[in-house]
């Protein structure tokens, strides 16, 4: 069960704090740990930053290394672009650089076990019939480690259901073969049957892996829900601690509640604005599609402004990929798989081109501060200047929901994409969680 949890309308930062303390005293009382000698703490990445996990983590680094602890951090990154100095000064404060560690997913990794085949494919319905090898961060499973810290935003994820909780092991931590065969099942499965559900098929398969590879584990879960306040700002309205799954489901329900915004009929257009300083590249600028793509109309427009964007992948084979295939339909994308060479060694790439089409239903329009007409254009995405969309829909000026612009355009607008899931009901109500494993 949850050991404890925070909600309310608005959970400010000192109560934050003092939830974190109490963390750590939990920790040390409910895992019998009689002296903090080395701690772990493992936030996500850039892309999680507006969540205010940086200071968090600050904060949980300064508490146990005034105990005495030697601290290090390492954020999940999965296969992103590893943070600058500049990045962790901006997200982590004062920690020390060289106490901030990069997940190398090709070569840190080692391998703790296997998800069988038989238990994916009855997870996913039949769908997918390969197993799951499960390597992580090196580092992470040395077992020199007295306490571990996930710290996380529990928010509505396209392979996961929710984000967070184990995700931070298995995606954050994972290496190359876990994040091809558990995103490539995702994209397999359905993006649109996987968002907003409690437990997907990928999310009961590392439920699975935690129970019997990760059970001695010394380590403890922060779930964070945020949601908008009256002034649209987004604000932490719950904090969930603990160290098992009932501790993602309080948390996942709570995200459920707040962070979906479920229509009556599907939107024409939609304007989501994608933030600079965390969005870099179509990889993760594309949340705005998948958080979006169960509202939109067919033949509807979702316009994406995103400053920031100056590639398509992460890594450079990744961004090789996307630009050579471009974004494609599931089928037609799984086709391919089957014999394209590099397809096949990356499949978590592969996943990617299926999650960021739009399935030939709605047409996708980036405004991107680095990527020419030419090359959004050859991904199979519209062009818009990105000085020409800031001017029409100055996120300064536009108000979260729905807006008329003076031509009488009609547009719903979405100042933080990454933060909650808009879905026409019809799409969204009715579909079945995946099968127990």
């Amino acid at each position: 069960m949850t050991w404890f949890q925070r909600t309310a309308s608005v959970v400010t930062r000192g109560e934050i704090e003092a939830l974190l303390d109490k963390t750590v005293d939990e920790a040390k009382t409910r895992l019998g740990i009689t002296q903090l000698r080395r701690v772990l703490l493992l936030p996500p990445d850039i892309t999680r930053a507006h969540a205010g996990v940086g200071w968090m983590t600050e904060h949980l680094y300064h508490r146990v290394t005034a105990e005495g602890a030697e601290a290090h951090v390492i954020p999940t990154l999965g296969q992103h672009v590893p943070h600058t100095a500049e990045d962790n000064r901006w997200m982590f404060g004062s920690i020390p650089e060289e106490r901030i560690h990069v997940h190398d997913w090709k070569s840190g990794v080692v391998n703790v076990g296997t998800v069988p085949a038989d238990l994916v494919k009855k997870a996913t319905g039949g769908v997918v019939d390969w197993p799951m090898p499960i390597d992580l961060n090196a580092m992470v499973m040395e077992g020199s480690w007295d306490l571990i810290i996930n710290i996380g935003h529990v928010v509505p994820h396209e392979v996961l259901g929710f984000a967070n909780h184990n995700k931070n092991y298995f995606i954050g931590l994972g290496g190359k073969r876990t994040l091809g065969a558990a995103h490539l099942a995702s994209a397999t499965y359905g993006i649109e049957n996987n968002l907003g559900n409690l437990l997907t098929p990928v999310r009961r398969c590392f439920n699975w892996a935690e129970d019997h590879f990760l059970a001695d584990l010394p380590d403890v879960y922060i779930q964070v829900v945020m949601n908008y306040d009256h002034q649209q700002r987004l604000v932490h309205t719950g904090i969930f601690v603990g160290d098992d799954l009932d501790t993602y489901l309080d948390a996942a329900k709570a995200s459920r509640e707040q962070n979906i915004t479920a229509f009556d009929r599907p939107v024409t257009k939609i304007v989501a604005v994608m933030q600079a300083d965390e969005f870099r590249a179509t990889w993760t600028a594309n949340k705005a599609i998948y958080r979006t793509r169960m509202a939109m109309a067919d033949g509807g427009e979702l316009l994406i402004i995103a400053p920031g964007v100056i590639r398509f992948g992460e890594q450079e084979e990744v961004d090789a990929l996307i630009r050579k295939y471009g974004y494609l339909p599931k089928a037609e994308a799984l086709s391919l798989y089957a014999t394209a060479a590099d397809m096949r060694d990356l499949p978590h790439a592969t996943a990617h081109l299926v999650h960021g089409s739009p399935e030939g239903r709605f047409t996708v329009t980036y405004a991107a501060g680095g990527l020419t007409r030419q090359e959004i254009e050859s991904v199979g995405y519209g062009y818009m200047d990105v000085d020409q969309a800031l001017a029409r829909y100055d996120p300064a000026v536009m108000a979260d929901g729905w807006n008329t612009m003076p031509d009488g355009e009609k547009v719903f607008f979405i100042s933080t994409p990454s933060a909650g899931l808009w879905a026409w009901k019809d799409r969204l109500y009715g579909r079945a969680e995946s099968v127990a494993i």
